[in-house]
């Protein structure tokens, strides 16, 4: 845990970070639920005179642990986004107007008669409100016949899984099958009945806690909505992502025109004292430019598009304009 109040360069100073909790059995939402719950403490305390008032700002993580805090499925969802609830079924994405959507500008905002600001919004916006209805929804199909398909039918089209929740909304579906099913030359229970016993289950598994205490609790966290304060995470996203297959394709490219030489020369020329974090050596990069990992691609971004821009065949341009939108060098500046 960090001070985000500190200045940028001194955040990641290990003075400045905070160990709050480990646990080898724990699963990741349980450590959440204590570490939000002592800063809840802090900041509603009555008896204590203090001179901050703390709140989360953002959660970090890779791409499946800021899924997991936002309650969402994460990339092998239908619904794949935690921001948003763009998706929809695999025929549907991979058709050109289901890909394009994925992509779809949908609101623009005119600041002025020169400029506008462009919000990249390919679908509505999930709200923490919103996530804890349909894991609620989820509980209420437990209850009925064929929850199975019910609860799984919900995680299809919405995205919303809950990992705190998941291990009791699992028994309440196995439960339901047992009672349901019938036994030879027993007649099956009524649905009342059943539904009744899936109440007091339900009931006994809360242990005297209420529905909302075994959900998420970063959705129900004052000050912040998950889904918005997860930033992306830059590694997997853009530098092993995107970047990584932009390297692949220009390598392809300049060794088919062998200019490998050339590169190698010009990108021992670059100047590194003006990279942010670089790591460029170039007879390592093109020697083994097949087992590259981030920080060659964090540096690499930032000078590619200088490098290769006569290298590689005039009918494919759009590679260099590939490294010149990337996004990469703005991910990266201080």
């Amino acid at each position: 845990m960090s001070n985000v109040s500190l200045p940028r360069e001194m955040l990641d100073q290990e003075f400045h970070v905070r160990f709050v909790t480990s646990s080898l059995h724990a699963s990741p939402m349980e450590l959440m639920h204590g570490m939000k719950q002592s800063i809840s403490n802090a900041a509603e305390s009555d008896n204590e005179e203090i001179m901050l008032i703390p709140h989360g700002l953002f959660h970090g993580g890779d791409n499946p642990m800021q899924a997991e805090e936002c309650s969402q499925g994460g990339l092998s969802c239908n619904y794949l986004c935690r921001t948003c609830d763009v998706g929809g079924t695999k025929e549907h994405k991979e058709s050109e107007e289901g890909y394009c959507s994925l992509f779809k500008v949908r609101r623009i905002f005119p600041l002025d008669s020169n400029s506008k600001l462009i919000l990249c919004q390919s679908g509505n916006l999930r709200t923490p409100e919103g996530t804890i209805n349909e894991i609620k929804s989820q509980f209420v199909n437990a209850k009925l016949s064929g929850a199975t398909e019910k609860v799984k039918s919900s995680l299809s089209t919405t995205g919303v899984r809950d990992s705190l929740s998941l291990g009791i909304l699992t028994m309440l579906v196995e439960m339901g099958k047992k009672l349901r099913k019938r036994g030879a030359g027993v007649p099956a229970m009524k649905e009342s009945e059943v539904k009744a016993a899936l109440e007091k289950e339900l009931e006994d598994l809360l242990n005297g806690k209420s529905l909302d205490d075994v959900i998420n609790p970063l959705l129900g966290m004052k000050n912040m909505n998950i889904h918005l304060d997860t930033p992306t995470e830059i590694l997997h996203t853009i530098l092993l992502g995107v970047v990584k297959y932009f390297w692949g394709q220009t390598m392809y490219l300049i060794e088919k025109a062998k200019f490998l030489d050339i590169f190698q020369s010009r990108l021992d020329s670059i100047d590194h004292d003006a990279l942010n974090a670089p790591s460029l050596n170039p007879e390592y990069i093109c020697h083994y430019k097949g087992g590259l990992i981030g920080k060659h691609f964090k540096s690499l971004a930032q000078v590619m598009p200088f490098v290769i821009h006569d290298l590689v065949p005039q009918t494919d341009g759009r590679m260099v304009d590939s490294w010149r939108v990337s996004h990469a060098p703005l991910a990266h500046e201080d």
